[in-house]
């Protein structure tokens, strides 16, 4: 009994009182008139099943004689409109819409193609090759030809025949045998022999290709993931990867794709639309799991978090639930989170600027040259910029002394005159010594209607305790004042102590202590099941004080005394300024570079940018870890730096910019 019937993984089946014809007529009310009713269009959509759906629009176009689609598209826009004509066309037509938007036009998405060919079955496959023909009156196979080259292509039309075995066909004999020709083919002497990878890969069906991967491992002593990065490569390396992914659990793989398409600040949202709507009668609940135990947040949590508007009400219904549980680990996620703080404890990372020392460096002809460019009528900003960008802040020191004592004049004051806007700030910032300029911004940061707490905690949180030493003496000095009495004056409650603990510069330095960080991982696990103000004190008290490679065992030795991650913790018991300043430390202590990174990011996306905080995290880790910051940006956002700043500034601010960047990665 029971023969072949899996049960039901999906989140979205048939509505069992369906009319279609009632349906096609709310669908039309909530489009009439003026702006239409998106909440009740979601709703709807959302809670009938695809082949429902097919039988709305027969409806509408039977009662309205319109398209349904065509008025979708009409009345909605951007990714909403993207998701809900989504789950309007058939599966088959998705997909094969899909596939022509990833090879139009210049660049191809291979991604797209390699998630689509690897994950669906031979049925779906050859569903989509007709309706790829029906609706753009082409060959599919033909379009991936002329768009794709080398293995990549052949591994691809193997893919589009729908011929791999099916399921129940495992042929015992030959499982060894294929276990050997892929190591053969893999660590074969001249090259690797991919035709082999070809065939096997593409064809065998995935009982058998499980039973093989387990048995390669036992000849090869590595898992065929493994062989297949150090062999292949590009988008081969990148298609195979995904064969082998798809034959050991879709659902894990979709949960991958999902998490990268939300990771980092921006969103994929085509993948997480595709994927949404292609899995979400299918596997949904799998992929659930799956996410739950790769990652510290749920599926649901993260969409919550990622996107906004109706859009994200779609999606959130076809995720159909939410599985966090009070942030708690499965056993095998708080391993990955242990290994994760472990290698953050291990990593010795080579910090390094971008700007350096001038060789050939003289003061009076430095001096000179910068009062000829801003004498007269008119101001010559290219020898300014290049000047003060190629040399280091010790050098820009004393070409100050020197203009003094040569020219009688205040550099800055003549900058200051000459320059305008952003320019100004950049080229100033430059010039003052890295205390002045860190004093400057914390009194930016405070003054007038509204606090910039997010600068004060960045300042803070990653200065060192001389760094912090020196800005404090620098800002009595330039404001009569004391930093921490303004600090005081300008914040209130939990916050200002931790500002004010941290401007002490008092940070303990040194190695780790292991028997205290058990210790300190111990009473931050135990806060955590204290009332709200004990957990705040007990955080602050460690997260203040100790160093930070104490700080990364601390982490480590929390997920095993708790079973939790420590940012999610942050995240759900506190709020406001308090967890802002709680998790900049946490995330510098994880790995600095990445913090600064998203603090730039933050700065140059959506609309107009915050170029004071540019300009701050420009200048104050142009001789430190600007470099880093830079891979960092790369790594998590798919473009780089140079790239940002290209598109987000202007002008001759723009060009001082891209100096200090240093470099186009």
């Amino acid at each position: 009994p029971g023969f072949g019937l899996k049960e039901f993984r999906g989140t979205i089946a048939d509505q069992p009182d369906f009319d279609a014809g009632s349906d096609a007529e709310a669908l039309y009310n909530a489009m009439k008139g003026f702006g239409s009713d998106k909440e009740a269009i979601l709703d709807l959509i959302t809670s009938r099943s695809n082949a429902q759906r097919q039988e709305i629009r027969a409806a509408y176009k039977s009662q309205y004689g319109k398209d349904l689609i065509d008025d979708l598209k009409y009345e909605l826009t951007g990714k909403f409109e993207r998701l809900i004509v989504g789950l309007m066309r058939p599966p088959a037509y998705h997909d094969a819409k899909e596939i022509k938007d990833a090879i139009k036009g210049a660049g191809t998405d291979e991604k797209c193609l390699i998630e689509i060919l690897t994950s669906r079955t031979n049925e779906q496959i050859h569903n989509l090759v007709a309706a790829y023909k029906d609706a753009y009156g082409r060959d599919l196979e033909e379009d991936v030809i002329g768009d794709t080259s080398g293995h990549f292509k052949k591994m691809l039309i193997v893919l589009l025949q729908g011929t791999r075995e099916e399921d129940d066909v495992v042929s015992e004999d030959l499982v060894e045998q294929d276990a050997q020709d892929l190591y053969d083919a893999g660590e074969a002497q001249w090259g690797t022999d991919e035709a082999k990878f070809i065939m096997l890969l593409g064809n065998r069906s995935v009982t058998h290709l499980q039973l093989v991967f387990d048995e390669y491992q036992k000849i090869a002593e590595s898992s065929i993931e493994d062989s297949i990065k150090s062999e292949l490569s590009g988008d081969f390396e990148r298609l195979m990867l995904a064969v082998v992914q798809c034959i050991r659990s879709k659902p894990m793989y979709f949960a991958k794709r999902l998490y990268k398409s939300m990771k980092g600040l921006g969103t994929a949202d085509n993948t997480l639309i595709r994927i949404m709507v292609s899995r979400s009668e299918i596997d949904m609940l799998d992929i659930r799991e799956c996410f739950r135990l790769r990652y510290e947040k749920s599926l649901y949590n993260m969409i919550q978090d990622d996107t906004s508007g109706e859009y994200k009400r779609t999606l959130l219904n076809l995720c159909g639930g939410d599985d966090d549980i009070a942030g708690e680990f499965f056993p095998e996620a708080a391993q990955i989170a242990y290994k994760m703080w472990e290698i953050s404890a291990m990593t010795k990372v080579q910090l390094r600027g971008t700007v350096r020392p001038y060789q050939n460096f003289d003061p009076a002809s430095d001096a000179q040259a910068l009062r000829k460019a801003m004498k007269g009528f008119g101001t010559d900003e290219d020898t300014i910029i290049d000047i003060v960008t190629h040399r280091s802040n010790a050098q820009r020191q004393e070409i100050r002394q020197t203009f003094k004592s040569l020219l009688g004049r205040e550099l800055m004051a003549d900058l200051k005159s000459e320059l305008s806007k952003n320019l100004e700030r950049l080229i100033l910032g430059l010039m003052m010594t890295p205390a002045e300029f860190d004093a400057k911004m914390m009194k930016k940061a405070m003054e007038g209607a509204g606090t910039d707490e997010h600068s004060l905690i960045e300042i803070l949180v990653t200065r060192s305790n001389q760094e912090i030493q020196e800005m404090c003496s620098a800002y009595q000095n330039a404001y009569k004042k004391s930093l921490e009495d303004a600090i005081a004056s300008d914040t209130s409650g939990k916050f200002k102590r931790i500002l004010i603990s941290l401007a002490q510069g008092a940070r303990e330095e040194g190695p780790v202590d292991m028997a205290r960080a058990l210790e300190d991982a111990q009473v931050l696990a135990d806060a955590c099941n204290a009332d709200s103000d004990d957990m705040e004190d007990k955080f602050m008290s460690i997260l203040c004080t100790r160093s930070f490679p104490h700080l990364r065992k601390v982490f480590q030795e929390f997920v095993r005394c708790s079973n939790k991650d420590f940012e999610q913790i942050i995240k759900k018991e506190m709020s406001g300024d308090f967890k802002n300043a709680m998790f900049a430390i946490v995330r510098s202590v994880k790995n600095q570079p990445s913090y600064f990174a998203d603090r730039l990011y933050k700065a140059m996306k959506g609309l107009g940018t915050d170029d004071r905080a540019l300009i701050r995290i420009m200048v104050s880790r142009s001789e430190i870890d600007l470099f880093n910051i830079r891979k960092e940006f790369k790594e998590t956002h798919d473009a780089t730096l140079h790239e940002f700043i290209q598109g987000d500034t202007s002008g001759d601010y723009r060009k001082t910019l891209l100096i200090i960047c240093g470099g186009e990665d």
